[in-house]
Parts: C-alpha cells; sequence; structure tokens
C-alpha cells in the first residue's frame, strides 16, 4: 500500500521533530524523511540513529516537490526558516510546525507566506522530555498525546486534513484551539509551570549554600523542578513569544501567592487549609480525567 507521504521535510530533527520522523516511518506513512539543522554533527547523528534518510543542503530545492514540511525548532528561529522557503514552495506543499506559541508562529508565516499563508496549518504536540536532541527521539513520544491545531481561516479542508493525519498516523490526539485560545491556555498550563520551576532552581542555585539546599532536596523537588532540566533556548523563545499572556499569568499567580503569604503571617490555619483543599480536589480531578482518557 502506498504511503501517504511521499517527502517529508523536517527543520530541526531533535526529540519534536525526531520523534515525528519516527513515528510515520514506524507507520509505513512516508517514503522519505529529509532533515535540516543546526550543524552537521547533529544530522549525522539523525541520520546514524534512522531518524532520518537524508541530509538536507539546498532548502529551496528540498521543499519545493515535498508533500509536508514540519519546522521543529524552538520558536525564535522559525520566522528566518519561513522567509527563506517561502519562495519555493510547491504549489501542493503544506507546511506546519511545532511551536509552544501560536500568535507569534502564525505572524511570522503571514510576513513570510504571504498569499500563500494558507498552505501553513499551524500545530502545537502537547508532548515532551527533559532530554533533547536526535537521540532522545522515540516513534512512541506522540502515542495518545494531544496535539492541539489552530487552522486559519485561509486553511482549506484538505490542508488541514492532511496535517492532521500525519499526526494521527504517530499515534494523536488531535484537538483544535484558535491561536489566541492556545496562548491563554497553555500560558498558564504550561509556561507558567516551566518558568516557575527554573525560577525556584535559579534561587536555590545562586544560594552561597545551595550545596546544603541540594544534598536534602528529595522526592517534592525533584517532581516540582523536573520541567526546570528542559532546554533552555527553547523556553526563552517560548517565554519571550507568549510574553503578554505569560505576564498575565504571573500577577494572577502573584496574587495568590500574596494571598497565601497573608493567611500564613496572619496564622490564619483554616484559610490554607480551604486553599490547599481546593488545590487537591482539582488535581485529584484532573488526574482521574487523564487516567480515563488512556
Amino acid at each position: 500500500m502506498q504511503p501517504e507521504f511521499g517527502k517529508i521535510v523536517i527543520f530541526g530533527v531533535g526529540l519534536i521533530g525526531g520523534s515525528f520522523a519516527l513515528a510515520l516511518k514506524a507507520a509505513g506513512e512516508v517514503e522519505e524523511v529529509v532533515g535540516f539543522g543546526r550543524s552537521i554533527a547533529t544530522l549525522t547523528q539523525a541520520l546514524d540513529l534512522g531518524v532520518i534518510d537524508r541530509l538536507g543542503v539546498n532548502p529551496g530545492q528540498e521543499v519545493s516537490d515535498a508533500d509536508l514540511v514540519l519546522i521543529a525548532t524552538p520558536v525564535g528561529q522559525m520566522p528566518e526558516i519561513m522567509q527563506r522557503i517561502a519562495p519555493y514552495l510547491g504549489p501542493d506543499t503544506v507546511v506546519t510546525d511545532g511551536g509552544s506559541t501560536k500568535s507569534d508562529v502564525v505572524a511570522a508565516a503571514r510576513a513570510a507566506f504571504g498569499e500563500r499563508i494558507g498552505q501553513f496549518v499551524p500545530a502545537h504536540p502537547i508532548a515532551g522530555a527533559e532530554n533533547s536532541g536526535a537521540a532522545a527521539a522515540k516513534a512512541d513520544l506522540y502515542r495518545e498525546r494531544k496535539v492541539v491545531l489552530t487552522p486559519l481561516s485561509e486553511n482549506s479542508v484538505l490542508n488541514v486534513a492532511r496535517v492532521r493525519s500525519a499526526w494521527e498516523w504517530c499515534g494523536a490526539v488531535i484537538h483544535e484551539l484558535t491561536p489566541a485560545e492556545h496562548d491563554r491556555v497553555f500560558a498558564a498550563v504550561s509556561h507558567l509551570p516551566h518558568l516557575l520551576s527554573f525560577a525556584l532552581v535559579h534561587d536555590l542555585a545562586v544560594r552561597e549554600n545551595s550545596v546544603l539546599f541540594f544534598t536534602f532536596a528529595a522526592s517534592g523537588f525533584r517532581d516540582f523542578t523536573r520541567i526546570a532540566a528542559s532546554h533552555p533556548e527553547m523556553w526563552r523563545d517560548i517565554s519571550l513569544a507568549n510574553r503578554e499572556a505569560l505576564l498575565e499569568e504571573l500577577d494572577r499567580y502573584r496574587a495568590q501567592l500574596d494571598e497565601v503569604r497573608a493567611a500564613l503571617a496572619a496564622g490564619a490555619g483554616s484559610r490554607l487549609e480551604a486553599i490547599f483543599d481546593t488545590a487537591r480536589t482539582a488535581r485529584r480531578a484532573w488526574q482521574e480525567l487523564q487516567e480515563l482518557q488512556k
């Protein structure tokens, strides 16, 4: 049976892009994967690991006859890549991305692709790990994980369906939001937690007696700060790209911390317990829902 995709070009062959490639290869739905990256060493590793079939040399030449192009770099690098490939897109080539913010990526795509913006279908795979690079890629990363599409009014039904199909072949569960909805939601449930985790570990790391704190850090610290091991460059770009929504969420969180601090300073145990109980109930309900969806 003929694979759905002939050639797929991937910019960024690390965890996100590499896992996408491996998943489609495992499903038998792609004939060839061509990879682009910032270093020959990275691309060579991806080739050796079977993540890609060929190292890309000329972006224009490769995207001109590609069925699908995935831009899986940090969001800060996406505008330049879009500008480079825009003049060479084939009429049937669909471009998508794996960025964690959407409004800024869509704006960059509009600037680069102009009247051909309908060929760009924004997406965000909700999957990741502390490790990065081609060696971290795995074929089952997206299995039963959410992928959010944020289709544009200019997108054809066919182009959206092709991107949806690619992610479904990866085993993902597809959801749709507008770009603005996406950025508000993920500022609260993803970007803010990363910021808080980085901030706590940084605070302890720069103290003179940091070794003492880390010596006694145990499971609570490990669970809260796991995501502080994530890629700094990527999270710098995400934080800046979604700055307005993230600042709003930071202000809400600071207000919540002020409330907790006031209760603690006043010795208001009943108020602290009420806050903790509401949080525990919501957390358990969320966890139960996650279990039901598996």
